[in-house]
């Protein structure tokens, strides 16, 4: 092998290496099934019980919501959030998923408004069944959803299992939540009179 080649190959390594210790790891773990960590609970006033069981964060029924928010290392951009989630019990939302835009929080409701609205809480101060992203969808208790979340610069969008169920633009729109899931904020996971349980919540940075 020539000393051309050689420096070729070496150059290739040591960008391999720079590349990887700037941007770190890429995907990482929020939930290890074990206990809490940096997930704590949501002081909203009349929650439910929450603890770890079975490899899952259970959110028991409250008066109104019971949630966890997470106080550790936080993406705000170019990012992509995967969870599992279930209503185990109740009729409303099990999965309120507040999270950053940048600086601006939003929330993700999963069977909100009597069990079957979802969408984004709030768009141009309109809320999830008030705004192009509202869907609706029958939920079954006892049932696992996967839910993937995608925030870039100009659009958010979401999964449920593998169909598409947001994509809005979100340049020059204005990006809140309710008041309600204030205490959420920067990311939080809640429900509504409904006990859930969440588990495999994961977190993917997106290279731009």
């Amino acid at each position: 092998m020539s000393r051309k080649h050689i420096l070729y190959i070496v150059f290739l390594v040591l960008a391999v290496i720079v590349v990887g210790g700037c941007h770190g790891p890429q995907e990482s773990s929020l939930f290890d099934g074990k206990n809490l960590g940096h997930w704590k609970v949501t002081e909203f006033g009349g929650q439910g019980k929450v603890y770890v069981k079975d490899g899952t964060i259970v959110l028991e029924m409250g008066n109104d919501l019971t949630g966890v928010h997470w106080t550790g290392p936080l993406v705000r951009m170019n990012y992509e959030i995967t969870l599992e989630a279930m209503r185990v019990a109740g009729s409303d939302f099990f999965c309120g998923l507040t999270f950053p835009v940048g600086p601006n929080p939003c929330s993700l409701i999963l069977g909100g408004w009597g069990g079957t609205v979802c969408g984004l809480s709030n768009i141009d101060y309109y809320d999830a069944a008030n705004n192009e992203t509202t869907r609706v969808i029958s939920f079954e208790n006892g049932r696992w959803y996967r839910v993937r979340l995608c925030v870039t610069p100009d659009k958010i969008e979401a999964w449920l299992d593998d169909s598409k169920l947001v994509d809005v633009v979100t340049t020059g729109r204005k990006i809140s939540i309710r008041p309600e899931v204030d205490p959420s904020q920067p990311l939080g996971i809640a429900s509504w009179r409904t006990t859930a349980a969440i588990r495999n919540i994961r977190v993917r940075r997106i290279a731009k």
